[in-house]
């Protein structure tokens, strides 16, 4: 992050940190028998103790090889579901909250217990981070990024998980939410939020870019400036590992201005910066 922060990138900062602390503290509770569906719970209940009322999409959590999607056809394999925990799994919990008209995007890889194969996956993560940050600051495309990303993991042995997820994205835009006292949801995801990027997709379509960040040609063109929640998904075999955060780009020609990661201080830089992989 470069820069003092503007007090709208101060309210995104704030949100996505509360998701972390979320992340952390739920992570910190799981146990063996716990089941999906109770780590998606306790999300969503310590969320909306700090005054969490609405989403981008609610909570979700995947244990085991559910981790790296496997065999994931359809869209409705994404949502919690009874895997119980066991000693040793890795595990990913993923939310997506507005707070105060703010919203975030976050994905933790954890594991329960030592696992060398996953503490590999977390470390090499670290370079998907700093291409996309440098290629982004060269206003490569997104499609374009995105391929060396997918190259990148060939190179590091792994296969490519995001892949998996609705039009293949990486990542998508994000934006600020209107306040409501309560906002409904359809299929998990909120729809103030929906509305919010379904706008983007129809002012972009007629402007020629994509609030989604995918591999397909609707993608070929530069980021557009503004947020973007990037997720990065490494998978080897049965264990998948990612972290999701927001991106900031701008319109600056000063490249460090250009574009940077809105938060430094989050557990996935920390944990690379301690040299605990």
């Amino acid at each position: 992050m470069t820069g003092e922060l503007t007090a709208e990138l101060r309210g995104f900062r704030e949100v996505q940190r509360l998701s972390y602390a979320c992340a952390e503290a739920v992570a910190a509770q799981l146990k063996p028998g716990v089941t999906e569906r109770e780590a998606a719970r306790m999300q969503r209940e310590w969320l909306y103790e700090r005054g969490v009322r609405d989403w981008f999409h609610r909570p979700f959590a995947w244990f085991g090889d559910r981790t790296a999607f496997v065999d994931f056809k359809i869209p409705l394999q994404f949502f919690p579901t009874n895997r119980r925990l066991e000693a040793g799994m890795p595990f990913i919990l993923d939310m997506a909250p507005v707070f105060k008209g703010y919203t975030a995007d976050i994905g933790y890889s954890g594991c329960l217990g030592l696992d060398p194969l996953h503490d590999k996956l977390l470390a090499d993560l670290r370079d998907h981070r700093e291409l996309i940050l440098r290629e982004v600051r060269e206003r490569r495309t997104l499609r374009e990024i995105y391929q060396d990303v997918d190259r990148l993991m060939v190179r590091q042995g792994y296969a490519n998980r995001h892949r998996a997820y609705p039009f293949g994205v990486i990542a998508h835009k994000i934006d600020r939410v209107k306040q409501r006292r309560w906002s409904p949801t359809v299929f998990g995801f909120g729809t103030q939020a929906l509305k919010g990027l379904a706008s983007d997709a129809l002012h972009g379509h007629r402007d020629g870019w994509s609030p989604l960040w995918s591999p397909y040609t609707f993608s070929d063109h530069p980021p557009q400036p503004g947020l973007w929640a990037v997720e990065p998904h490494l998978g080897f075999r049965g264990t998948g590992a990612k972290f999701e955060e927001i991106l900031v780009v701008t319109d600056s020609r000063d490249p460090e201005q250009s574009a940077f990661w809105l938060d430094d201080d989050l557990p996935h830089v920390r944990r690379w910066n301690e040299g605990a992989v």
